[in-house]
């Protein structure tokens, strides 16, 4: 059994599509001859990673099983696949089977473009469509479009992530406070500490934190179809609606009340995981991404909670497996597809870290993330994911964040926040369903 590993191959596969001047491929799923003598695999997860620990437990399983198979790893970055990706896959010289980000903007337009090979029959035959359901399945499925949600399966998560609160329990114990289960204990908590003189919440403005604490407050207000017409257009959205006025009246009045910094509309996620980190806020709403870095970094005891009263919570799956239409071995890209989700690939990530899709948190020893797992469980046994506020629309990242820093900085309203997320939502909602 051969088992090759290259650093990297997009400027080589670039220079073979520019070569053939966009032309497509005739092999494999794009509807031709087969190779299924070799299986090329393109990712972007570090090796010492819970996905790139788990990616090679599936790789030793696949050679084990396929002994006739040459397996060739190609590590990528994830911005040169990002950047590169709709040239690359215009050629023959593409992998079988890669890693790739979710959503409108990424997966989705590939497919749209036709660059991916359609995974639904293999996801009814093979079972994923059970395995990954409701909310968790919404990032594997576009429509002509290219939009998320319905339509063929166009790739396969195999990992989540999700937005909670991290909790410094040491700070908690010296004010006697338990952790919250509503939001109005939650508020009970952070005027606690602000009564202390302690501004409670670690934020950042400058970058996505404070809009997933937004999200999250919209959540807290709205239901399962307000998320499918803000995410997935099912019905038009007014921003003055109960859930939205109330979540962005609650965070200006959060701001008011001093329970966040009032410098935080200029700090970056560094700034406020690193504040959090060192002790000098208490609490801090963000992703699980930063659950290893704290727990290598942060010496004070620490925990994490699902955001209190919630049943949607801002997160989705991890990143796509997805089959270029022109790949040399699509059988061969399904079934290492299929290995991926098996028991002891998703255990290799629950033990990990890497919040497993269909994982048994039962294995994990480590105390703090088998508590990080089951509360990812928690989620997706309510059909709890609600994406992110920035997913629907191309460039809202930016107008999320100058909209809310706004309201830090005290130069506008809720209602006038509410205008320009509205404004800047309905046109680049009109700019993809026209295009």
């Amino acid at each position: 059994m051969k088992h090759k590993r290259t650093m990297t191959a997009v400027a080589a596969a670039m220079a073979g599509a520019l070569a053939l001047t966009g032309c497509t491929g005739q092999g494999g799923a794009g509807g031709g001859d087969t190779d299924d003598s070799t299986l090329t695999i393109w990712h972007y997860e570090n090796e010492d990673s819970a996905m790139g620990k788990a990616w090679a437990k599936a790789i030793e399983i696949f050679e084990e099983e396929n002994p006739d198979v040459t397996v060739d790893v190609e590590k990528q970055t994830f911005e040169q696949i990002q950047k590169n990706a709709k040239i690359v896959l215009t050629g023959d010289d593409v992998p079988d089977v890669m890693e790739f980000n979710k959503g409108n903007a990424t997966a989705g337009q590939l497919a749209a473009q036709g660059l991916l090979a359609p995974l639904t029959d293999a996801a009814t035959e093979r079972g994923w469509d059970e395995k990954l359901s409701g909310s968790l399945a919404t990032t594997a499925t576009y429509d002509e479009q290219g939009l998320m949600g319905s339509g063929e399966w166009y790739g396969v998560p195999n990992y989540g992530e999700f937005v909670g609160v991290y909790y410094n329990k040491e700070m908690l114990a010296d004010l006697g406070l338990e952790v919250p289960t509503t939001l109005d204990e939650f508020e009970d908590v952070l005027a606690a500490f602000k009564k202390e003189g302690i501004t409670p919440l670690a934020e950042a403005g400058a970058e996505y934190p404070l809009g997933q604490l937004w999200y999250e407050l919209v959540l807290a207000y709205g239901d399962r179809a307000l998320v499918d017409d803000y995410q997935l257009f099912a019905n038009d959205v007014d921003f003055h609606n109960e859930a939205m006025t109330k979540a962005t009246e609650k965070l200006d009045e959060w701001i008011d009340k001093g329970y966040i910094a009032s410098d935080s509309a200029a700090l970056t996620a560094e700034d406020m995981g690193v504040s959090f980190i060192d002790g000098t806020y208490p609490l801090m709403v963000s992703g699980s991404w930063w659950f290893g870095r704290l727990a290598a970094e942060t010496e004070a005891d620490w925990g994490q909670f699902n955001f209190p009263g919630n049943t949607l919570h801002t997160g989705s799956s991890g990143n796509l497996w997805v089959v270029p239409a022109n790949a040399d071995s699509p059988s061969l890209a399904e079934e290492f597809i299929d290995i991926t989700l098996r028991p002891e690939v998703q255990n290799v990530l629950a033990t990990e870290g890497g919040l497993p899709v269909a994982g048994d948190p039962s294995v994990i020893e480590d105390e703090r993330t088998r508590e990080l797992t089951e509360n990812f469980q928690a989620i997706l046994d309510e059909d709890g994911l609600a994406y992110y506020p920035d997913w629907p629309v191309a460039g809202y990242y930016d107008v999320l964040v100058s909209e809310l820093q706004s309201l830090v900085n005290r130069s506008k309203t809720p209602d006038e926040v509410l205008d320009g997320l509205q404004s800047s939502y309905d046109e680049g909602k009109a700019d993809l369903l026209d295009g």
